[in-house]
């Protein structure tokens, strides 16, 4: 009993009333049983009780089981800290674990957390989300610089063999090479090269726009003039079988027409594209999306998907397939058709990267950074190992021609 003296004696008279002698074991407080009032005339039904007695005493010496001095916090839980829920211990109510918000998690009240939103990550305390930084590809970057060196090389030298035959455009050199379609050819090299600076710069609407123009136009002028010079061999010489006369559509203006009509196809096919899906930016949260929400990064790149980068390109690749067929007919053909084994040469380097290209590409797919590295440096080889046969010859010629020109008007 834990009561004061008054009601202690009034509860072992109600007990001696009953006759309750002997059925009770009384423990109390405040040392009662060591007092006269409250077990006065109460003796017989009060023996026996046990008693507490309090004793103030100082602790300060006391050694805990931390082996401190202060002693222990008599709690259950001790607060969470910022980022941390509470998650209640079954069947203790009121005693709860700290457990952290992990991932990209944020605490959203004391019992619960929630995942942040796609373009934002949790703050430092994790009581927050906040704006996930945003990236793109930058000029100083690797991934950029090796195609930007060889783009500006490439265009060196072909800007020197564009001004060579520009110079010496009426030379029956140049005409013998056929320098429309070669400048076509020198068009679309040209063009390949230039693509590097689009598919590096700062994405935006009007980046974006040239991409998809140029993207496959430079292959396409290239293989069109290709094509259209190879098929105009295949015809001559099939022609030469069965006749003398020449066949149709062989002159340089109809080449010129045949292969704008080829290259007209692919603007076709890029105005479609630009009516169905608008080019525009995209914010890609995905491919940088790392376990550690510190290190997230957002890459802002053009809405160009793996599947239009291949048919933008799929146009190019079927020119380039029916130019090699033509190259492989007309691998026999008399040495005076002396085009024809540069263009076979060419095609076969061309098929060669090609096949080495496809599984770069899909194993870079949708990389802000190594897609257009891949891309950029698949045209660079493409056109750059095989298109060279085809003006080192000319170019040869033209110089042998103005050394041996020297020799003739060189006095005595």
């Amino acid at each position: 009993m834990f009561a004061n003296e008054d009601d202690i004696r009034r509860i072992l008279e109600a007990a001696k009333k009953l006759n309750q002698s002997g059925h009770f074991l009384w423990i109390g407080s405040d040392s009662w049983g060591s007092k006269i009032a409250p077990v006065y005339q109460q003796e017989e039904i009060a023996e026996g009780a046990v008693t507490i007695l309090p004793k103030r005493a100082s602790i300060d010496d006391m050694q805990w089981a931390n082996r401190e001095h202060t002693h222990p916090a008599s709690v259950c839980s001790l607060p969470c800290k910022p980022g941390e829920r509470k998650k209640t211990v079954k069947g203790v109510p009121c005693c709860w674990h700290c457990e952290r918000c992990e991932g990209y998690n944020y605490q959203v009240d004391e019992l619960s957390c929630e995942l942040c939103p796609l373009d934002q990550r949790p703050n430092v305390n994790r009581t927050g989300c906040q704006r996930i930084p945003i990236i793109k590809l930058e000029w100083h970057s690797p991934w950029a610089v090796v195609p930007v060196f060889v783009a500006i090389l490439g265009i060196i030298a072909t800007t020197f063999v564009i001004v060579t035959f520009v110079r010496y455009n009426d030379t029956p050199i140049v005409r013998a090479s056929g320098r429309e379609l070669s400048y076509v050819l020198l068009t679309g090299i040209f063009l390949c090269y230039s693509i590097t600076f689009l598919m590096i710069a700062a994405p935006d609407t009007v980046i974006c726009s040239f991409r998809r123009i140029f993207l496959g136009l430079g292959m396409c002028f290239s293989y069109a003039a290709l094509l259209t010079k190879t098929n105009r061999i295949h015809r001559i010489f099939e022609q030469g079988k069965k006749s003398v006369t020449a066949p149709k559509f062989i002159s340089p203006a109809s080449q010129l027409v045949i292969t704008f009509s080829l290259i007209s196809i692919q603007l076709l096919g890029v105005f479609v594209w630009f009516v169905v899906d608008p080019p525009h930016t995209i914010i890609d949260y995905g491919e940088q999306r790392t376990l550690d929400p510190e290190n997230a990064r957002g890459v802002l790149k053009c809405d160009i998907s793996d599947l239009s980068l291949i048919c933008s390109l799929g146009y190019s690749i079927l020119l380039m397939v029916t130019c090699t067929v033509y190259a492989i007919k007309t691998r026999g053909v008399p040495e005076t058709f002396n085009e024809a084994k540069p263009i076979g040469f060419t095609m076969y380097t061309t098929c060669i990267i090609w096949l080495a290209f496809i599984p770069i590409f899909f194993g870079t797919a949708q990389s802000a950074e190594k897609t257009p590295t891949a891309v950029c440096l698949n045209l660079h080889f493409d056109l750059g190992f095989g298109s060279p046969d085809e003006f080192t010859g000319s170019l040869e010629l033209i110089r042998a021609d103005l050394t041996w020109s020297k020799v003739i008007q060189a006095p005595g």
